[in-house]
């Protein structure tokens, strides 16, 4: 059996760890699985001229353009150093000549900008690392981008989030092209999770921002809702903390947030929850009393709505310490 051609296209600026990941999955001679394993080339459009973002090192990148138009599937990683101009025209070119003979198309993380340049991602879904999906949702309308999945599987065309979420993408191609068991042992030898649960909304943190002077009605309703998560904090109490009425407040608080007071108020309590899953061995039932949750039935659907996995499953693959993965589930791609 024939060996998969794959090219891995890098930026003349390029990020370590989406290559890394790349050569590591589909380039690691594994004779264990038999013949027709991958054969990879990494290429860019200047070979020769290629340095890893930080400027530690440079790294001599041989083939050009042309191995793109020998692969079978095309790995795009990160471009995050210039989204805006994400690929030299030579690579926008072989990508969508690639599309129009049927290769297959990989992304990790803001490569999804490559792709989305070349015009192959329009009227699909598509992700990105969480960052920079608002970005490429107002760069390129014609794209379903979904920010939380870890990856979207489109069939020819396909994208992960960002960094670790590549892993995630490379062990579900190896699933589909060899098989379950090929992945999962592909994933040991890795030291990874064959299949994490949950989407990249679980690894989002997001902090109070800071207000100017005009908003401190908004910042000290704010406040108060985070010292107070285990409250009934209705609209109207923390209308009252702003010195403002409900409907003012309403107002004020999305034009200083983007979002609405409630649902602000549901991310923070989340995020709290994820804090003492992390940091203590408190009950389901005990962080649900303090984070303002009715019961722990309502905690455990308002998380996994929201984060696509389960108190537990998060507590496992996040505790604080060092604990196991997360128990693999059937989540991942737009079926999470």
């Amino acid at each position: 059996m024939a060996a998969h051609r794959v090219a891995v296209v890098v930026p003349t600026d390029f990020t370590l760890f989406e290559l890394g990941v790349a050569v590591e999955v589909f380039a690691e001679p594994r004779p264990e699985h038999g013949t027709g394993w991958y054969d990879v080339r990494v290429c860019t459009a200047h070979p020769g001229e290629a340095a890893a973002v930080n400027g530690l090192f440079e790294a001599r990148i041989r083939h050009g353009v042309e191995a793109i138009d020998d692969a079978e599937t095309i790995i795009v990683v990160d471009a995050e150093e210039n989204l805006h101009r994400p690929a030299e025209p030579e690579v926008i070119d072989a990508i969508r000549r690639a599309y129009r003979r049927g290769a297959r198309l990989v992304s990790f993380c803001t490569g999804a900008f490559v792709l989305a340049a070349a015009g192959v991602l329009d009227g699909r879904p598509a992700t990105t690392h969480w960052e920079f999906a608002g970005l490429l949702a107002r760069s390129y309308p014609r794209i379903k981008v979904d920010p939380d999945v870890l990856y979207v599987d489109d069939g020819q065309v396909l994208t992960s989030a960002g960094t670790a979420a590549g892993i995630d993408l490379s062990l579900h191609i190896i699933r589909k092209d060899h098989g379950a068991h090929v992945a999962r042992n592909v994933a040991r030898s890795m030291v990874v999770a064959p299949h994490r649960e949950g989407g990249q909304a679980q690894f989002v943190m997001t902090p109070v921002p800071n207000f100017t002077p005009e908003q401190e009605g908004v910042s000290r309703a704010m406040q108060y809702a985070m010292e107070n998560l285990h409250e009934d904090l209705g609209l109207t109490l923390l209308a009252s903390r702003a010195y403002m009425s409900p409907r003012n407040f309403s107002r004020r608080f999305r034009d200083v947030t983007g979002t609405t007071p409630v649902k602000w108020l549901n991310h923070q309590r989340l995020t709290r929850v994820r804090e003492l899953l992390e940091q203590t061995d408190l009950s389901v039932e005990r962080i649900a009393a303090e984070t303002g949750f009715n019961s722990a039935v309502t905690l455990r659907q308002r998380f996994a709505q929201h984060l696509l996995t389960s108190p537990t499953a998060y507590r496992r693959a996040f505790r604080a310490g060092g604990a196991e993965a997360a128990t693999p589930s059937s989540v991942g791609a737009p079926a999470a």
